[in-house]
């Protein structure tokens, strides 16, 4: 077995990464998917076409299965006081102060009119948004998630969901990040622990339901 594999089974034998299952209304997370993971010179730049490409058939699916669509985007006042520590911890995070076309929506990955937009300043969609109270208002126990980046926002955000009551469904191809390894380190773990990750196929599978 590889490295991956020996860990997986290890969490297994000691009681981690039961299923939690897709519940009975479920609706598509759309996490930071902003034109500064796209743009050659931001220093937010990672290789995440992979992640555009199945996030649009994700979101395009949901669209024509009659899912709700949620997005969220990050903002910050000019020099980023409402970010706090986070926006000191991490200062390439400036691309998201007000004005920065680097903050817009990556294109393809844009709201339509309707759909729930919500603006956030730290890595959780959930922390200190109007979110759970949004889903829990529209009766929604279940997120799709994709979006940017696995080991970031992908991560608070689908940890949160769970510790909100809500059932986290991180779609695999749908996510990227900087390195593939961090990638892919952070699903094991969230697989592990907080999460079901799923293939896109799995994902439209059960939309079509």
């Amino acid at each position: 077995m590889t490295g991956s594999d020996d860990l997986v089974a290890d969490y297994r034998k000691s009681g981690f990464g039961e299923s939690l299952g897709c519940g009975d209304a479920p609706a598509v997370l759309v996490v930071d998917f902003a034109r500064a993971y796209l743009a050659d010179g931001s220093p937010l730049r990672a290789p995440v076409e992979d992640a555009l490409a199945a996030s649009l058939t994700l979101i395009d699916a949901a669209r024509s299965a009659g899912l709700p669509v949620l997005f969220t985007r990050v903002s910050y006042q000019p020099g980023g006081v409402d970010g706090g520590l986070f926006r000191r911890k991490v200062p390439a995070l400036r691309v998201f102060e007000e004005g920065n076309s680097l903050g817009d929506f990556a294109e393809g990955v844009a709201p339509k009119p309707g759909e729930t937009v919500v603006t956030k300043q730290y890595a959780s969609s959930f922390h200190g948004t109007s979110l759970a109270a949004t889903l829990t208002s529209s009766g929604i126990d279940t997120l799709f998630i994709c979006g940017l980046t696995t080991s970031g926002c992908i991560r608070a955000t689908a940890t949160d969901a769970l510790q909100h009551g809500f059932r986290p469904l991180v779609v695999d191809e749908a996510c990227g990040d900087r390195d593939p390894r961090l990638h892919e380190a952070n699903l094991l773990d969230l697989q592990a622990k907080y999460a079901d990750v799923i293939p896109l196929s799995r994902a439209l599978a059960l939309m079509s339901r």
